[in-house]
């Protein structure tokens, strides 16, 4: 399945940016938009790249083994932009912990670290890092985290069907895991909780902000005078955080922004044309002017064959 843009819109040309940050991408998984990511790869660079944790999802590999072109694509195209001279850095999280071992070393032009600092054009120290260390799930109760990824494959099989439903219909892409975020008491409290201790983190560390991952909620705020920016996912929202030239932070929602089709080839000749998603200029960063909303197969060959 590969992701097709609408018709009426031409193909726009590569949007350059300082940096780009990418993570939860959960290569290795049904649920994994890789086909979006790669549009986004082709339509983008940086001079810097960071992915920001469970790009691939061994956790899941260790129980299925499921890696289609696609997968390999994606690993292809971040091994060629770092041969090309962008500086890639790979910040491992929970689901690829494997590659924490091998923190300080190269595979493919691709740097592994453990955590980074990022200092952007305006002078802001950001803290990188995936973000499960601080999550109390991981950290105290691994059994309960292993149990919550299967039940979160569920959600993510029922979405596909969903929208496999909803794309009959001539209705536009719906993330149910990402409603259930928002509505279900818990999920909001948790949300709120992770996102104060990371912002506690960057205060501790003496930074200006922090750049995480983990938790698949894309935002970009400030926080007590802290800056916070998690870049979400690749199988829910399809989210990066990007740098521009002079500084400023942003989120980009690349299924909306781009219009593509989840299921282009169930697309009905008589389906209504889905209006562009208006842009609220109420949701934007307080840091940057726009809040949001809301490797690896030659890499992990190297990796494994260390092991």
């Amino acid at each position: 399945m590969s992701p097709q843009k609408s018709a009426s819109k031409e193909d726009t040309a590569t949007r350059h940016y300082r940096t780009i940050w990418i993570s939860d991408v959960h290569l290795g998984t049904r649920g994994c938009k890789a086909d979006f990511l790669l549009d986004f790869l082709k339509n983008t660079e940086s001079e810097t790249l960071y992915l920001v944790g469970d790009i691939i999802d061994g956790w899941r590999l260790r129980r299925t083994w499921y890696w289609p072109q696609a997968h390999n694509d994606v690993v292809q195209k971040l091994l060629r932009k770092a041969r090309k001279g962008t500086r890639v850095l790979f910040v491992p999280g929970n689901h690829d912990e494997f590659a924490r071992d091998y923190a300080q070393l190269s595979f493919g032009d691709v740097e592994v670290q453990t955590q980074a600092i990022h200092i952007t054009a305006d002078g802001k120290r950001l803290l990188v890092m995936h973000g499960d260390a601080f999550d109390g799930v991981i950290k105290y109760a691994r059994w309960l985290a292993h149990l919550g990824d299967g039940a979160y494959t569920f959600a993510l099989w029922a979405n596909h069907w969903l929208n496999v439903v909803r794309r009959r219909l001539g209705l536009a892409y719906w993330s149910l895991s990402a409603y259930l975020k928002h509505k279900v008491k818990n999920a909001v409290q948790y949300i709120d909780n992770y996102e104060q201790t990371m912002a506690d983190e960057a205060r501790k560390q003496g930074v200006d902000g922090v750049v995480c991952g983990h938790i698949h909620h894309a935002e970009c705020r400030e926080m007590s005078g802290i800056i916070y920016c998690n870049d979400g996912d690749w199988v829910e929202s399809c989210t990066a955080l990007v740098e521009h030239m002079d500084g400023r932070l942003e989120i980009l929602h690349w299924l909306e922004e781009n219009k593509l089709e989840l299921f282009p080839h169930l697309q009905p000749q008589f389906a209504p044309e889905i209006p562009a998603t208006p842009v609220n200029k109420d949701m934007e960063c307080v840091y940057s002017s726009s809040r949001m909303r809301g490797t690896l197969k030659s890499m992990v060959s190297s990796v494994l064959s260390m092991l």
